[in-house]
């Protein structure tokens, strides 16, 4: 007895759908997304700062802990792979501690940690060559070559550097009232300007705001939306806090570039982090300078959530590894 077995349709083999986390910690703001394996984001969720200099390993854990769980919801998802990008992994006491925290929150996925700004450059130039320049509570510019070398900039914190960072920039219009207060330099609308900011009458009273009050980093960076004010009103001081930013934001990215050998050829600068927002000028302002220093090179601002990034570089790592670049050997 002959059976036609090309009448019955073959089964299909299912399988379970794979789903990734991707995390983008800053000083100001943790942002996680929740995708599937397509890149389609089905969830986002965002707390504070997760700095952990800044705020110490529980309060970053914390953090890290209930952006996932809201992004997670109640879907029953267990990721297939989580990519957390945040600053301070490139110092091997710091990456000890993140690998910590990430074995306990996220035991059951795989869990690559690399970098914030790898995490940006991903989201901006997706496996190409470039350099972002991140301005946010911090700063630091990062890059990457064709022959998979990365090289970076700054990021050294915000007591050691940070320069052209938003900590950066409010510290410094802090000591110019303070200077215009001793007479010690020139009179200056930010006086006014950080005075009704802390809602303080004088200069004495920044003490007791700052000290007491306001000391974390992402509070100080806060101020330099009031020095992109009395820039705009033609302060001089502000106008020379600010070029002294661009400067150093300038000089992180060719410092970059040039260590990459992508100077001379067609390139990407990414502008990323909140500072760009709250200062505009800064964006115009490298926008005009590198492609001059660096001929072929483009500027644009990050108009996608680095996290995005992120995501990108799990679903890498859920398929069987994620292109990190290696560091020059001479970094």
């Amino acid at each position: 007895l002959l059976f036609d077995f090309s009448a019955i349709a073959p089964l299909e083999c299912s399988r379970p759908m794979i789903h990734v986390l991707g995390l983008d910690a800053g000083g100001t703001k943790t942002v996680c997304l929740l995708a599937r394996e397509d890149g389609t984001v089905l969830a986002s969720a965002r707390r504070g700062g997760a700095n952990l200099q800044a705020a110490g390993e529980l309060a970053v854990e914390k953090v890290l802990h209930e952006v996932m769980e809201e992004a997670l919801g109640d879907a029953g998802i267990t990721p297939a792979a989580i990519c957390l990008g945040i600053a301070g992994v490139d110092r091997p006491d710091d990456r000890a501690v993140i690998h910590g925290i990430m074995r306990r929150i996220g035991r059951h996925s795989r869990v690559l940690i690399v970098n914030d700004a790898l995490v940006a450059l991903e989201a901006g130039a997706p496996g190409e060559p470039g350099v972002v320049v991140i301005s946010g509570t911090g700063s630091i510019a990062y890059g990457r070559n064709a022959a998979g070398q990365a090289a970076r900039a700054g990021g050294w914190g915000y007591v050691l550097g940070d320069e052209g960072s938003g900590y950066w920039i409010g510290r410094a219009a802090l000591r110019a009232v303070l200077r215009e207060s001793d007479r010690r330099g020139p009179k200056t609308a930010l006086t006014p300007l950080l005075l009704g900011h802390y809602g303080v009458a004088h200069a004495q009273g920044l003490i007791h705001e700052v000290y007491h009050t306001s000391l974390q980093p992402a509070s100080i960076g806060s101020l330099a939306t009031c020095v992109q004010q009395a820039f705009s009103e033609g302060d001089s001081v502000a106008i020379g806090i600010l070029r002294t930013a661009a400067d150093e934001l300038e000089g992180s990215a060719l410092s970059v570039a040039r260590r990459l050998g992508l100077t001379g050829g067609a390139f990407p600068f990414l502008l990323a982090g909140g500072i760009f927002r709250a200062v505009p000028w800064l964006e115009q302002e490298l926008g005009r300078r590198l492609p001059v220093s660096a001929p072929g090179s483009r500027v644009a601002r990050l108009d996608r959530e680095p996290a995005a990034g992120a995501v990108a570089l799990a679903l890498q790592e859920a398929r069987g590894g994620a292109a990190v670049p290696a560091y020059r050997l001479d970094e």
